[in-house]
């Protein structure tokens, strides 16, 4: 049965996105079998992905509202072994459509449930907001992946998200546990990416991964040309990264 990871953080700008591409890319890349599902209306893990989510005949928005089934939704192989649903900005309009639905907490979960045991992982990229996406995409996942960025606010809003993975636990998917958090956008060269990684470690009783996502400007670069790291430069220290980290979660789950 695939192991379902939601990639959340409310704050944005940490790495988010780029961690949720590179990391199904990369578990691929390893032969596992993958589907990344993309909750952040913006599209952005869709277009990271060589999607035109301009021109997606159907989305997860078709999905949530149950004009679509998830068949119908599905973007089949997009690289080898890397399967994708996709997303356009048409999603930012589900919350309020599902104002009034029963158990709306629950719709993707019921949704990925019927393929789930086609794939060795699921990677869910929420939207940078605690919004219904990411209760649907929490209520969906056994484990949340929490990217941080190395800066002074590290810790800003985390104490947060760790609270809404708490209430979803509680309330709604008792089963639901805190992956870990891995640190991205880290600069050797100063020396604020290292006490903000020595305090997270002071300060946070979570799992914390040992790879640390570097500052690259191939990561950066790599989006534009709707291609993951490890096809756009696997040399890169980017690459080099996510699939070290790509090993980590495959261990952890062994």
């Amino acid at each position: 049965m695939g192991r379902i990871i939601a990639i959340a953080n409310q704050k944005g700008g940490v790495g988010k996105t780029t961690t949720a591409i590179n990391l199904s890319a990369c578990l691929a890349d390893k032969g596992k079998k993958v589907l990344a599902v993309d909750m952040d209306p913006q599209g952005n893990m869709t277009s990271g992905l060589g999607l035109d989510k301009e021109f997606l005949e159907k989305t997860v928005y078709d999905m949530i509202i149950g004009e679509s089934d998830i068949e119908e939704v599905l973007q089949k192989e997009t690289m080898e072994n890397l399967d994708v649903l996709p997303t356009n900005i048409d999603l930012s309009a589900a919350e309020i459509e599902l104002i009034d639905v029963e158990n709306k907490e629950f719709i993707v979960r019921n949704s990925i449930q019927k393929i789930r045991d086609n794939y060795d992982f699921v990677i869910i990229d929420c939207p940078p907001s605690l919004s219904m996406l990411t209760i649907n995409a929490m209520t969906t996942a056994d484990s949340v992946l929490v990217p941080i960025q190395c800066e002074y606010y590290a810790l800003e809003g985390l104490s947060q998200l760790i609270h809404t993975v708490e209430l979803v636990k509680d309330r709604l998917n008792p089963d639901l546990e805190i992956e870990g958090v891995v640190f991205t956008m880290y600069d050797a060269r100063t020396n604020l990416s290292l006490q903000v990684v020595e305090n997270v470690k002071d300060n946070l009783q979570q799992n914390i991964y040992k790879t640390i996502i570097p500052r690259n400007i191939r990561l950066a670069e790599a989006p534009s040309y709707g291609m993951p790291i490890n096809q756009y430069d696997p040399k890169s220290a980017g690459s080099e990264s996510y699939m070290r980290l790509a090993d980590e979660v495959i261990s952890k789950g062994l």
